[in-house]
């Protein structure tokens, strides 16, 4: 028995040997591991997995370049289950942009870490489909449309499970005449794998001080369309990278144009959130970036088939939190594993999901639960995920210290150096400030000024936000909550010109104005949410709270 909104609410509860919340990579890696793991040692394991979109896949949103090592350990005959890893790497590019020309940067002198070759361009949505099926087969029950909403705990303050699928409560919180109030999910263990900064990793970090002693995570806004484009524009497995242009030399961030099967190209750009000017709009800086001629000369004549947008997590290897709580622990994203000079993580979530699944099968088989699993950070620290994201430690902290130029140098120098000698004169580089407060007023900054989308290579940002399917039940709470409902309009709008109307790729918030320009109200268009989490992370005075809606609502990708 528990209490919402002061009513009294009875669940059912299941139990499970380990109950996962996110089926993407690192969610459904590991529960094909405890099963194979079960299977190998003759015994049984009752694993389920949690997923909020409404099917898997749906709120999947990636590059993306997988490097296939994770997936070569968990299944190695996975070309032989046909895998949708079709698209090989063949060509591989980088360049710096300027405003109407490109340099670009050899390969020979980049770290042999930056080498694509022996990397699949895929759909990490299709991927994940994949691997859904291969761990149904084995027995592992997955429930889409299930959004966890909250956490239950033991008597000694251990985590027991999650609580998901609540249903049918409207915007005044009352509950409808279709209310479902859930079920309690139990496991001796709990994975947390929701992706980059969900809502109840945020919760567990803070509740259990997972990030002491860590530098505070940094993340990216990445966003992405997926073309169909002329055969003739077409190159199957080419992978291109740019930096630069229309960021200039101090703003972080950069693109990628991955060509897939069938046509396909996806293309994409990310903007680090530690960008100073919050004038800056970075669904515009991704739009006006594609009339480049060197993207541009692809896109031309093609089709835009998708959109979407995500959060990334960009602190790496000192960002990375504790990885285990009483009770389950943070697996793939939820820690902050992304490789971002790579732009690649599903290797790594993976990986983590595997060595997680491990530590969890074997204290099960001890008897054990509502423990530390301690054992499965000590793995971590020990496996080639932590190699990975040592090398390029100090690449993200060198490039907001240093620009464009003086980063690309000195973070080239430091994965060099690692890569040869071991080590690096460096050290390990600190972050500093979290990305919220790099913010600066706006009367510090100059407002930008961006050109109109022509709807042929770029689109005004509603319009694109339709192409991500994303639909939400109207009549729920608003699941993007204000602490102080003043705040937007009282203090960020005249220090920062309010950036929530800027930041959000998907036009959820609006100022607006009375007929006379007076009186401005602050709106949450939640429907539009495409559930990237950067209002969560950018907002100057960490005032919005992104909670989960009603399962199955969000976005609904395709094969993105």
């Amino acid at each position: 028995m528990s209490e919402e909104n002061g009513t009294a609410v009875e669940r059912e509860s299941m139990e499970y040997d380990v109950v996962i919340v996110g089926a993407g990579p690192a969610g459904l890696a590991a529960s094909i591991r405890l099963k194979q793991l079960a299977e190998a040692n003759g015994s049984e394991i009752n694993v389920c997995v949690l997923e909020k979109g409404s099917e898997v896949g749906a709120h999947i949103l990636s590059g993306a370049v997988v490097d296939p090592i994770a997936l070569t350990e968990l299944i190695p005959d996975w070309k032989e289950k046909r895998a949708p890893l079709k698209a090989e790497v063949t060509s591989d590019r980088f360049y710096v942009l300027g405003p109407s020309g490109a340099l670009r940067l050899p390969n020979f002198g980049m770290p042999k870490l930056m080498d694509n070759h022996g990397n699949y361009a895929v759909s990490l949505g299709n991927v994940c489909r994949w691997l859904a099926e291969q761990a149904e087969a084995m027995g592992v029950e997955i429930y889409p449309g299930f959004a966890c909403s909250d956490l239950v705990y033991r008597e000694d303050g251990s985590v027991k499970g999650v609580v998901a699928g609540v249903m049918g409560i409207g915007r005044d919180g009352q509950q409808k005449s279709e209310f479902e109030p859930g079920m309690e999910l139990h496991g001796k263990y709990v994975f947390i794998g929701e992706g980059v900064r969900g809502s109840l990793a945020k919760r567990l970090i803070s509740q259990f001080e997972l990030d002491k002693g860590r530098e505070p995570q940094k993340f990216g806004i990445g966003m992405k369309e997926l073309w169909e484009v002329k055969p003739e524009n077409h190159q199957m497995g080419q992978v291109t990278h740019t930096m630069g242009w229309p960021l200039g030399m101090k703003t972080g961030g950069g693109s990628f144009m991955y060509h897939l099967e069938d046509n396909l190209v996806s293309i994409g750009f990310v903007v680090h959130l530690n960008y100073q000017n919050p004038h800056l709009y970075p669904y515009m800086e991704f739009q006006r970036f594609k009339h480049h001629p060197l993207i541009a000369s692809v896109l031309e004549g093609g089709r835009r088939v998708a959109y979407g947008a995500r959060a990334i997590t960009e602190g790496g290897l000192q960002s990375v939190p504790k990885l285990f709580f009483p009770g389950g622990c943070l697996i793939g994203c939820s820690a902050g594993l992304v490789n971002v000079p790579r732009i690649k993580g599903s290797h790594n979530a993976m990986k983590t999901g595997m060595l997680a699944a491990e530590a969890a099968f074997d204290a099960v088989q001890a008897g054990r639960e509502g423990d530390e699993l301690s054992s499965y950070e000590e793995a971590y620290r020990q496996s080639w995920v932590y190699k990975d994201l040592e090398q390029v430690q100090n690449v993200k902290p060198l490039w907001s210290k240093y620009g464009l130029v003086g980063g690309l140098a000195l973070g080239g120098l430091d994965m060099h150096m690692r890569e040869k000698l071991g080590f690096s004169f460096f050290g390990s580089v600190s972050h500093g400030k979290p990305d919220h407060a790099c913010t600066l007023p706006a009367d510090q900054c100059k407002p930008i000024e961006y050109p109109r989308p022509d709807g042929v290579l770029s689109f005004d940002r509603l319009t694109n936000v339709s192409f991500s399917a994303t639909n939400h039940e109207e009549d729920q709470p608003i699941h993007l909550t204000l602490a102080d409902a003043s705040v937007p309009i009282s203090q960020n709008l005249p220090k920062f010109a309010e950036p929530a109307q800027r930041y959000c790729p998907a036009g959820v918030y609006e100022v607006l104005y009375d007929d006379n320009g007076q009186n401005p109200q602050f709106q949450i268009n939640a429907q539009n949410c495409v559930h990237c989490k950067t209002c969560d992370i950018k907002d100057p005075a960490q005032n919005i709270n992104w909670t989960v809606p009603e399962g199955g609502g969000g976005p609904n990708y395709p094969n993105m």
